[in-house]
């Protein structure tokens, strides 16, 4: 259940095309916020945010050309606090490599596309994060790269030399699943962060 007093009406989809979104869904829910799933564009009015799960981002763009869904998902992500993980960090990428791949761009980073391997290279880390709370566990499965990052993006976890956590404004992006690890620290980071902008969107209303 959904505490009311800690989620503030805070409301946040989860694009339920793949990847394994109810875990995203709970695990929003267990930090305090009401979790959506996103299936149809018409369903990301009166979101405060939203999550992108993994998966594979060349089959979710194929879902997204169905009716007018990408263009609406490219408008909502200009303004309202987007997380994207695994295949959803592709998809925000303003540059995708190895091969290129069409992309929301918002995000100002440079993503190499299974940098880190196939399915059976995949591997659970313990890393420091800028994060309160010391090493964060990083579950990653068939994991892109963040080759480089601008410097307005705030890199707040690495694996190796390599951004592996990242935040710019109102948008987040991980390379790893905090959906499937028992730390809540990167969701409710973003639940604080969309609670934020919700509360500023507000005061620039009553104005």
């Amino acid at each position: 259940m959904t505490n009311p007093e800690s989620n503030s009406a805070v409301k946040i989809g989860v694009l339920a095309i793949q990847g394994n979104f109810a875990a995203h869904a709970a695990a929003l829910e267990a930090v305090g916020a009401a979790a959506i799933e996103v299936r149809k564009p018409e369903e990301l009015k009166n979101l405060d945010g939203l999550i992108i799960p993994g998966g594979e981002s060349t089959t979710i763009l194929k879902f997204l050309e169905h009716g007018d869904f990408f263009t609406q998902l490219e408008q909502f992500v200009q303004t309202k606090p987007t997380f994207g993980t695994c295949a959803g960090c592709i998809l925000l990428a303003k540059h995708v490599e190895k091969p290129a791949q069409q992309s929301l761009g918002v995000l100002d980073i440079t993503v190499e596309r299974n940098a880190y391997g196939r399915q059976n290279d995949s591997v659970i880390l313990h890393e420091p994060t800028s994060l309160p709370g010391g090493p964060l566990e990083m579950v990653f499965i068939r994991a892109p790269r963040i080759a480089s990052a601008a410097p307005n993006v705030e890199v707040l976890a690495r694996r190796g030399g390599d951004p592996a956590l990242v935040r710019q404004g109102h948008l987040m992006a991980a390379t790893f699943h905090p959906e499937m690890s028992g730390d809540a620290r990167v969701h409710q980071m973003f639940v604080v962060l969309v609670r934020a902008h919700k509360a500023s969107d507000n005061r620039s209303a009553t104005k």
